[in-house]
C-alpha cells in the first residue's frame, strides 16, 4: 500500500503534502527533522491521507494536490 498523506505544522499552521510506502516512518522522519524541507517548522500532525495499491498512482495524486485545483479541493476536504 502507498499513500497520499497530509501534515499540518504546528509551528506555523502550513500544510505539507507527501506520499509514502510507510506511512509511520514518513511521519516519525519529519518529526524528528530528517526531512530538510519540514525540517524547520517541526513538529506535524497528519491531518490527511488517501491509500493507493501502487506507488505511481499516489505519485500522481500526490502531484495533483500540489497543484492549484489540488489545493483548492484539499481545503474543502480539510474543513
Amino acid at each position: 500500500m502507498y499513500y497520499v498523506y497530509v501534515l499540518q505544522s504546528l509551528k506555523n499552521n502550513r500544510f505539507y503534502t507527501g506520499s509514502s510506502g510507510d506511512l509511520e516512518q514518513r511521519i516519525l522522519d519529519h518529526n524528528s527533522g530528517r526531512n530538510k524541507y519540514s525540517r524547520l517548522t517541526k513538529p506535524f500532525k497528519l491531518i490527511y491521507k488517501e491509500t493507493y495499491m501502487t506507488r505511481a498512482e499516489a505519485v500522481k495524486r500526490e502531484m495533483f494536490l500540489k497543484s492549484g485545483k489540488g489545493r483548492e479541493l484539499l481545503k474543502s476536504l480539510i474543513k
